[in-house]
This record gives C-alpha cells, sequence and structure tokens, in this order.
C-alpha cells in the first residue's frame, strides 16, 4: 500500500500541490515528487481515518467487515493490507483484487473515494493440484498452506500420502509459469498441474531426488 499526498514541490511546481509519494513519516517527513522525481521536507497533516466496507473472500465463503484506513493513501489492485475489524474482532491478512467507487470497479482508488474493497484472504489457501497418475487418467488433490508458501515447477511435493511433481502453475491474473525452477507464492496461484510419482518398493534406494 503506498501513501501519496499532495503538496508543492520546490522543483517543479512550487505554487501547486502535487501528488507526492512520503517516503519518511514522522516530525520531519521527507517525499518524493511523483511528477519530477524531487526528493524534499515536508508539512504532512494528521490523515484522517475512515471506516471501509471489505469484502473478504476465503475458500468458498465470503463475509464483509470493517477495517480503518488514511482517507489520503491510495491503494491498487494486487496490494496486501491487513483487515482489522475491531467490532467483529476479525483480522486477516488479504490481497486486493478490486474496488468499488461509486458504480465502478477500478484497478486502484484513494481510499476517501472507495465505497468497497473486494480482497482475498491469504493467511490460509487451499491449492488445487490436476495430477496425472496415468496416460489419461487425472485426478484433483488439494493442499493447505499459507499464502506465503513458495511452490517450484520442478519440484516434489507431498500431499497426503502422495508425492507429485509440479510441472507447470496456473497464474491468477492469467498466465502460467512452467520453466523449471520457476517460483510463485501460493497467494498468486489458480491451479497447479502436476504428475504422480511411484512409490518406492520397500528396500528401494530412498534418497530424495535433487535439482
Amino acid at each position: 500500500m503506498k501513501k501519496e499526498i499532495e503538496v508543492e514541490c520546490p522543483s517543479c511546481s512550487p505554487e501547486e500541490e502535487v501528488p507526492h509519494e512520503v517516503m519518511k513519516e514522522g516530525q520531519s517527513p521527507v517525499v518524493r515528487c511523483i511528477e519530477c522525481g524531487q526528493v524534499h521536507a515536508a508539512i504532512i497533516k494528521n490523515p484522517k481515518m475512515l471506516k471501509v466496507n471489505v469484502v473478504v473472500s476465503k475458500r468458498e465463503q465470503s463475509f464483509t467487515c470493517k477495517t480503518e484506513l488514511d482517507s489520503e493513501a491510495v491503494l491498487y489492485v494486487g496490494d496486501e493490507m491487513i483487515v482489522d475489524d475491531y467490532e467483529a474482532d476479525i483480522v486477516y491478512p488479504v490481497l486486493i483484487t478490486s474496488f468499488e467507487v461509486g458504480e465502478k470497479r477500478t484497478d486502484f482508488a484513494k481510499v476517501e473515494d472507495i465505497s468497497t474493497i473486494w480482497a482475498r484472504a491469504i493467511d490460509e489457501i487451499t491449492i488445487k493440484f490436476s495430477v496425472q497418475s496415468g496416460v489419461e487418467k487425472t485426478e484433483v488433490l488439494q493442499k493447505k498452506v499459507s499464502g506465503d508458501y513458495e511452490f517450484e515447477v520442478g519440484r516434489e511435493e507431498t500431499i497426503g500420502d502422495d508425492r507429485v511433481t509440479i510441472t507447470k502453475i496456473k497464474i491468477r491474473e492469467g498466465g502460467f509459469r512452467s520453466m523449471r525452477g520457476d517460483v510463485v507464492a501460493a497467494k498468486y496461484i489458480k491451479r497447479i498441474f502436476a504428475k504422480k510419482e511411484r512409490r518406492r518398493a520397500w528396500g528401494s534406494d530412498s534418497r530424495k531426488r535433487t535439482w
């Protein structure tokens, strides 16, 4: 989440306020002009906090809560934030998926203009695997992990009693990762494609495969 304010820039706009990114807060705040890149000191007013509705999707369910945010902050789709609803005693790390500003959906917005934030919980995620276990046989397996857990193409994963090797990862925003060594965090994954490994016979070499 990036915090932006509008102040005069001594370099490109000394008489008119323009957008700046806050680099340092406190008694001696420092900002960077988005127009020209000039870094300078500024006077920042105390932020006005607003309660914003957040619709959180978690697994197959959705629920609505409220969280307090700086009215001047600018949020973007893909930002991570903490939803802290004091009334409902709920705290969730989420990934923003869209905003509702009036009757429109946007990819970014200023908090004071937002009526609803749509987000996806990333504290625990159920990842679906399409696993090829034969020439024409594919089965769907599931694995629960934290949102920051990383999956790697070519790496072996254990799902219950099954061992599979990842062959391709489908990203939520579209596209695939299929090069060996490609790494994607669970919170960005829509589906993983894999092949099932044969179970080793008793007494066979049990050394782990290395890549």
